[in-house]
């Protein structure tokens, strides 16, 4: 008996042939997938020698080793239990987004564009010239990859790049601001999340606070009046992630350009979301542009590579040759600067403005998906969905949503979307929530009200497939793996 079940388990290369046309599973190399259909095999044929062994001892014969479960049952088991196992070999996977939120922090953000994949496909698989110059022959400066880019994109004179944006703060503050005052608006004492607040950043810096004005009314007035002789910038930050609406007023950028002028001060402005086409077209309000704000007078910006840009993570610091020569002289640019991959990966971003290809940029593409788009790919993946699901199972609705940017990007923005409503007939919200997350790839979606939503947003269309696979398994439960 124990020599027929075990010629009855599939071959290596069988199953792991199988787990080669899974689409879920192209982010693992062929070797991984060979490596967990061994490993699946392995343990199914030692739990059948144990299992058969205590059949012996009198103990019930388990359903899997019975007459009662079939070659393609048994082989759907070994299917899931190499999938496991590949699930359980990484820490960082791939997942699939079906929040609708775009810029998902938890989710890493931006999706980078192919040229950006391709960029650091050449370069990290070999040398790079990081630190060499190919023309003297001698040790170069990495800060300087891309700048050129920069300076053509934002008009700036000089830009350097770290490795996030709280960083390039501090290091703009640091290096232009220790053991002196900046001056900064009570309305912009903002907290950039994880519990980073400008007002401890600022103090880690070296740099004394003067705050000026009230939370919703500031003038320039308020400024002079706090003009002091140990007072060397004015700090001017983004209010992204939240709005103050109603009876409020602050200087323009101009107007503050021209008052730091006057005084002998630097205008330095934390924009933020590094957004670099104007959008307003597509709904994207008050969102500063880097190259407009220096245009307007400020010396120094800072802003993210991996928000609205649409690159990895980093934060630039572009403005006034003077200036960024100055912070990149600080001993902690070393510690904060960014490596070969990240610069490869931004200067093809950047390559892809210049040359107006902003559709090969997802972050733009997923912002600009039209409603009408959006509702025939919702209206594809119900049907699909409802040819697999009886309505016992799970009911399936599409109704009117909205999707967000995230980010810390303009929070009162909404952009109309389509979602696929789940309302499970034998299990929880939660608990498909969590098969759904244990799924390979994880699937991320959001509840409201008791039921599940996908929003197809932030789904690739050649992820579509396999999320309606991971519904489905998490749904009717997968059979228990051994």
């Amino acid at each position: 008996m124990e020599g027929e079940r075990l010629r009855a388990l599939p071959s290596v290369e069988r199953l792991a042939q199988a787990l080669d046309a899974d689409p879920a599973l192209r982010a693992y190399t062929p070797v991984e997938r060979r490596a967990a259909a061994r490993a699946a095999i392995a343990r199914r044929r030692a739990a059948l020698r144990q299992g058969l062994a205590e059949a012996q001892e009198g103990s019930e014969l388990p359903l899997w080793l019975s007459d009662q479960m079939s070659e393609h049952q048994m082989f759907e088991q070994l299917c899931a239990a190499a999938r496991e196992h590949l699930r359980e070999a990484r820490s960082l996977r791939p997942v699939i987004n079906a929040t609708g939120v775009i810029l998902h922090t938890n989710l890493g953000r931006a999706p980078l564009p192919q040229a950006a994949l391709a960029a650091i496909a050449d370069i990290a698989g070999g040398y790079a010239n990081l630190e060499y110059d190919l023309t003297t022959g001698r040790r170069g400066r990495r800060d300087t990859h891309g700048e050129a880019l920069w300076q053509e994109l934002l008009g700036c004179e000089a830009a350097v790049v770290v490795n996030n944006c709280a960083a390039a703060v501090w290091l703009v503050l640091d290096a232009l601001g220790r053991g002196g005052a900046a001056l900064i608006s009570r309305g912009e004492l903002v907290e950039i999340g994880g519990g980073f607040r400008i007002p401890d950043i600022m103090a880690q810096s070296g740099v004394a606070l003067r705050e000026v004005g009230t939370t919703n009314r500031t003038r320039l007035s308020d400024y002079e009046a706090a003009l002091a002789p140990d007072v060397r910038l004015i700090v001017r930050v983004h209010q992204s992630n939240f709005r103050l609406t109603g009876f409020t007023a602050r200087p323009t950028v101009a107007e503050l350009a021209g008052f730091a002028r006057r005084h002998g001060l630097v205008l330095f402005d934390d924009i933020g979301s590094g957004l670099l086409v104007d959008l307003t077209a597509d709904g994207l309000r008050d969102e500063p542009l880097p190259a407009q704000v220096l245009a307007e007078g400020a010396d120094v910006v800072t802003f993210s590579a991996d928000k609205l840009l649409g690159g990895p993570q980093a934060g630039v610091i572009a403005g006034r040759r003077d200036l960024v020569e100055r912070i990149r002289q600080r001993p902690l640019m070393r510690m904060l600067r960014v490596d070969k991959l990240t610069y490869a990966a931004l200067e093809a971003v950047l390559r892809l403005y210049r040359a107006g290809n902003w559709a090969a940029i997802p972050v733009l593409a997923l912002l600009r998906t039209s409603p009408l788009v959006l509702k025939r790919r919702a209206q594809r993946l119900a049907r699909r969905l409802r040819q697999r699901l009886p309505p016992d199972i799970c009911r399936i609705e599409l109704a009117p949503g909205a999707s967000v940017i995230g980010g810390g990007c303009a929070p009162d923005i909404t952009l109309p979307t389509t979602l696929v409503i789940l309302t499970p007939g034998r299990r929880s919200p939660d608990e498909l929530m969590a098969r759904l997350r244990q799924a390979l790839p994880p699937v991320v979606a959001r509840t409201a009200d008791g039921r599940v939503l996908l929003d197809l947003r932030t789904v690739f269309p050649a992820q579509e497939t396999v999320l309606v696979d991971r519904v489905v398994e998490s749904l009717q439960g997968v059979p228990p793996q051994v």
